[in-house]
């Protein structure tokens, strides 16, 4: 596999996890500003922390990416 290949594995993986997170915050923010439209959701707490777990688990990807497989020119090990 070429250099130019993986980084662009590594950047699909990086934006991947970026839109999760998005996704995500999305969520929150709708429940946050529309508690009482999510019908579905009785326990909003709940439903929230469940995204928040989402979200760090999005992030710990953010940071294994930048901790293994970034270079300080962009580029992998």
């Amino acid at each position: 596999m070429t250099e130019i290949r993986g980084q662009f594995l590594i950047d699909a993986a990086r934006k991947h996890a970026e839109g999760e997170i998005a996704l995500h915050v999305a969520n929150i923010q709708t429940y946050r500003m529309n508690p009482a439209g999510i019908g579905e959701h009785s326990d909003i707490v709940e439903t929230i922390g469940k995204e928040l777990d989402a979200i760090a688990t999005a992030n710990d990807r953010l940071e294994m990416i930048d901790k293994y497989f970034e270079t300080s020119d962009g580029g992998l090990f």
